[in-house]
């Protein structure tokens, strides 16, 4: 059973940066898209940032866009989503998801696999 695992979510104060990372053994990364939604109380799940793998294209929610970076490292089959000058509106649960596709589709509903997700929680 494939299933990607995130990491790196926590407490940061506004303003402050966080690393996540998804490792998901397994999968042959070059077929897939690696994407990061997230998920607030009360919110529907929205996409983040995605990646195609091969190309390493990405793709941005214009929310996060100029604040957060997708990036991959091809030896550890890991995806990283950098963010930076968080605010408390970025505060919810981020999940990694992967899909068999060939651009980053941006609805959850064709993504194939999930992790359990990880919590960011920004506040003062």
């Amino acid at each position: 059973q494939v299933q990607p695992v995130e990491s790196g979510g926590g407490l940061v104060q506004p303003g402050g940066s966080l690393r996540l990372s998804c490792a998901a053994s397994g999968l042959p990364f070059s077929s897939y898209v690696m994407a990061w939604f997230r998920q607030a109380p009360g919110k529907e799940r929205e996409f983040v940032a995605g990646m195609k793998w091969s190309s390493g294209s990405t793709s941005y929610a214009d929310s996060v866009k100029g604040r957060f970076t997708i990036s991959r490292d091809n030896a550890k089959n890991t995806v990283y989503l950098q963010m930076d000058s968080l605010t408390p509106e970025d505060s919810a649960v981020y999940y990694c998801a992967a899909d068999r596709a060939t651009v980053v589709l941006t609805a959850a509903r064709w993504y194939d696999y999930w992790g359990q997700g990880t919590q960011v929680t920004v506040s003062s």
